[in-house]
């Protein structure tokens, strides 16, 4: 009887004590620390309360009541947004900065290059070239058009600048006779065996139709670089992943600890779970990046388009030198093959070869260049392509840093003091129950790979629609640039209305591809030349296949693609 009363005697003490212990722990540490990060709860409990109503932390004596936990979970929604947003801000302003500077240059290289060729033809060759400088102005005008993104076929272009010159050059050179429409238009079947301005259209063809393939496309890829990397920075958490980031962050606040961050592994799950769809977008952003490092290349090799535009006036000229050394000669066979024009008569000049250009056109020393209406020359623009190569140098080392960006980003929000203890406090850390050790292995990234996450039940089988829709820009992108690469041009729909601000080259502005319009996209037809009668100098040729032959294998070629695809 004895010990049963020293044994109750004894449990009530221990009762008494342990009363005493729980009521000395208050939660006046949580309070401050839920002060210092702004929240502003109607009721902090003074001590620990029952956690009965918690339905992410744990249940048992806590400092949190349900609406703090609520509230730490929309905070930590607005948490990942932000880290997200922190981390991706210097990869979107990269893009962003980058598309706006190589844009402005081009379409400065463009008009800087316009208005040195007309000052310079005025010069040259005075009234003859005022008469038709709309030959020239639509030439740059339709240059621009491609640039900016529409469609349009740079080699059709071409040959339509150089038949219109012929025309005007023709008619200039033969003002004795009376050249009609017809005869102009039978005059046009013949440029390609005439060759009157020599081997520059076929030169000059190739070297633009590189050159601004390469830049076009170029700034198109900067332009779905940016698009995408602000789409996929706007996070959409799921409710799981926002149970699982409130247990992380902000239940040690419950526990009393909340200077306690969350171990680095368990963080890592939680992040992996949580942008596991961001990760999928890693390996076509990454042959993304590959493929805008090889187009830098042809911004900087002897296809570059300021080596090509700079001296575009030179080579004009010297086409039109070159018909003027063969006029007689070109005369003579297209009237063989056309027939002879009727004469003029009297109401008309009879002015000779001679009397239309009898200047030499030859080009401008630097002192003599002629200047824009700001004052600057070409010049200047030189100066600015030297810096522009450095931008190139520059954007490629920005491309490069970039690759594997969205499947680092877990471990980027997972670094000490951030979001965890570190690496150094394995034992003092919160694993998820309490502070200690965290055992549970780190997932694989992407989607199929959180099957398993012990953090965050995540849905495999239902992908986020952005992400994919985003994934689709990049490949249709990606194939874009492998085939400007290449010298080789992608059908683009016009989009010179749904642009804005400067209406840079971007094919992607505010709607980025999705998979229908992949399947929209084909290759653009090659130019098929038509047979265009016997040759007029009487010598055999020979003929190119029908065009409707050829198109037709294209056509199949492409469905064939599709089928297989």
């Amino acid at each position: 009887m004895l010990r049963l009363q020293t044994f109750i005697c004894t449990f009530s003490l221990l009762s008494v004590a342990a009363r005493a212990d729980v009521k000395a722990r208050n939660c006046s540490e949580v309070r401050e620390a839920c002060v210092a990060k702004g929240f502003s709860f109607t009721h902090v409990p003074l001590q620990e309360i029952s956690g009965e109503t918690l339905r992410v932390c744990p249940q048992g004596n806590t400092c949190c009541t349900q609406e703090m936990e609520d509230k730490f979970g929309q905070q930590s929604k607005q948490d990942l947004e932000n880290l997200v947003d922190e981390m991706s801000h210097s990869l979107r302003s990269t893009f962003v900065s980058r598309h706006k500077r190589f844009d402005e240059f081009f379409l400065e290289l463009l008009e800087n290059t316009e208005r040195s060729l007309n000052e310079m033809f005025v010069r040259t060759y005075g009234k003859p070239y005022m008469q038709n400088s709309e030959v020239f102005e639509n030439l740059f005008a339709e240059l621009k058009r491609y640039y900016t993104g529409g469609n349009v076929n740079l080699e059709e272009m071409l040959n339509d600048f150089w038949s219109r010159l012929l025309e005007r050059m023709f008619t200039l050179l033969n003002s004795q006779y009376v050249i009609t429409e017809d005869y102009l238009e039978c005059i046009s079947k013949y440029t390609d065996q005439l060759k009157p301005f020599g081997d520059v259209p076929k030169k000059l063809k190739s070297q633009v139709t590189r050159a601004f393939i390469a830049a076009r496309t170029f700034v198109q890829g900067l332009s779905v670089g940016r698009e995408v990397a602000q789409r996929v920075s706007k996070v959409s958490s799921t409710p799981a992943c926002i149970r699982a980031l409130t247990k992380m962050m902000y239940c040690p606040f419950c526990q009393g600890m909340p200077a306690v961050k969350a171990c680095k592994n368990y963080c890592l799950n939680v992040m992996k779970g949580c942008l596991a769809n961001q990760a999928d977008l890693d390996p076509e952003w990454n042959l993304y990046i590959d493929a805008m490092l090889l187009v830098a290349q042809r911004l900087e090799g002897p296809f570059n388009i300021e080596s090509v535009m700079e001296p575009i006036d030179v080579k004009i000229s010297e086409a039109i030198m070159n018909m003027q050394d063969n006029s007689a000669e070109v005369s003579y066979r297209v009237f063989q093959g056309c027939g002879q024009p009727k004469p003029a008569g009297m109401t008309r000049s009879t002015r000779g070869v001679s009397d239309v250009f009898n200047a030499r056109f030859r080009p401008y020393s630097p002192e003599e260049r002629p200047t824009t209406a700001a004052g600057t020359s070409l010049d200047r623009l030189r100066i600015v392509w030297n810096a522009m190569q450095h931008s190139v140098i520059d954007i490629k080392e920005k491309l490069k840093m970039s690759k594997k960006f969205w499947s680092n980003l877990p471990d980027v929000l997972c670094v000490e003091e951030r979001v965890t203890a570190g690496n150094t406090s394995d034992d003092d850390c919160w694993n998820g129950h309490t502070r200690g050790r965290y055992f549970p292995e780190v997932q694989k990234d992407g989607l199929t790979n959180q099957l398993n996450n012990p953090e965050v039940a995540v849905d495999i089988t239902r992908p986020d629609t952005l992400i994919r829709q985003q994934i689709m820009a990049l490949r249709v992108m990606t194939n874009k640039l492998r085939n400007a690469y290449n010298g080789n041009d992608i059908y683009f729909q016009d989009s010179s209305d749904e642009g804005s601000g400067s209406g840079s080259g971007s094919g992607c502005t505010d709607v980025c591809p999705t998979d229908a319009d992949a399947e929209d996209l084909t290759t653009e037809a090659p130019v098929v030349e038509a047979d265009r009668g016997g040759p007029v100098d009487g010598s055999e040729l020979p003929s190119a296949p029908p065009a409707a032959l050829l198109l037709t294998l294209a056509l199949s070629v492409l469905a064939l693609s599709r089928q297989w695809r």
